[in-house]
């Protein structure tokens, strides 16, 4: 029996842990959502857009070293470290390999772990409509952990977990309510994501646009010596259409023909460069180690006497 590749169960973004009874909170990993499928003969890997991913991680390509089911559907993630913490853009190096001879030279230099912490299918059975912690029963019956496949950990204090997270540097946590079947496709609040994100000023020293209207903003901060350092775009948030629409129509009258930044963006095809003098308040994830917001999102833009705050070492902003 070939087994078809499923949409996972997401969980819904909140702001505030669950407080009743009946939750567990596991890390939210920061890397690549992966499903492992198993039908006795052949195995794939699948991620959440169901594009296969089983060439860039052959080291998983022997189901039989980590699972003892005769046939299984995992779900899971695959993570990589940088120095002290997973990184999506460690894992990425893997990921967004398609060449045989790339895949085979990033094996040793970026070493995946798998964290798995549900199981859809498994000896020939569906057990998507058991209560989660019957399904990770039969995890820790069915799965052999080792250095590259671990099962994600349940912690039943959650504020304590968020806290651990802060000081970490991590992602956040991912809550689930025990009792709960697994809903392939679908995103509801039996599963709760919090994200811990940083917010800073930034000021826009230059725009993208789709067609006739602003679509993105390139952002940078200023250091001690007035240079505006670039350290990302962003496109996403809270603005509305006639945030857009007004954003557009200031452009022109801000517009230059030299970059503002001191140091260049890895994108510039399409770029106007604008006089920094907007400012945006933008909430992000974390940084990348070439000092650019991961997830940046504008949540409002700001008169040009919020550009005094726009400087490197804002609430971590280094």
């Amino acid at each position: 029996m070939e087994l078809e590749p499923v949409i996972p169960f997401e969980p819904i973004a909140v702001t505030d842990l669950p407080q009743e009874d009946g939750w567990v909170a596991q890390i939210k990993w920061d890397g690549v959502r992966m499903l492992s499928y198993f039908d006795g003969r052949e195995a794939r890997l699948i991620n959440r857009r169901r594009n296969d991913r089983t060439l860039q991680y052959p080291e998983f390509a022997d189901p039989t070293v980590y699972c003892t089911s005769t046939s299984f559907i995992l779900d899971g993630e695959f993570i990589a470290f940088d120095e002290v913490r997973p990184s999506f853009h460690e894992v990425m190096k893997r990921d967004g390999l398609r060449m045989q001879s790339g895949i085979a030279a990033a094996l040793p230099r970026v070493p995946v772990t798998y964290m798995i912490f549900d199981v859809l299918y498994t000896g020939g059975k569906w057990v998507v409509d058991l209560p989660l912690e019957r399904r990770q029963s039969l995890l820790e019956e069915i799965i052999v952990p080792n250095e590259r496949v671990q099962l994600c950990r349940n912690f039943h204090d959650s504020s304590g977990l968020l806290e651990l997270m802060k000081t970490r540097g991590m992602e956040g946590v991912v809550c689930k309510k025990l009792g709960e079947a697994y809903g392939i496709g679908k995103k509801d609040g039996r599963w709760r994501k919090l994200k811990l994100t940083r917010d800073l000023y930034a000021a826009v020293g230059g725009v993208t646009y789709n067609g006739p209207t602003v679509n993105s903003l390139l952002l940078g901060l200023f250091d001690g010596t007035e240079k505006l350092h670039f350290i990302g775009y962003a496109g996403t948030g809270k603005l509305s259409r006639e945030h857009w629409r007004a954003l557009t129509e200031r452009i022109p009258s801000l517009a230059v023909r030299e970059m503002p930044f001191s140091s260049r963006p890895d994108r510039e095809k399409g770029v106007t460069w604008v006089k920094p003098h907007l400012v945006a308040k933008v909430q992000f994830l974390n940084w990348t180690k070439g000092g650019t917001m991961r997830h940046p999102s504008i949540q409002a833009l700001l008169p040009e006497r919020y550009l005094a705050e726009c400087v490197v070492g804002q609430n971590g902003a280094d």
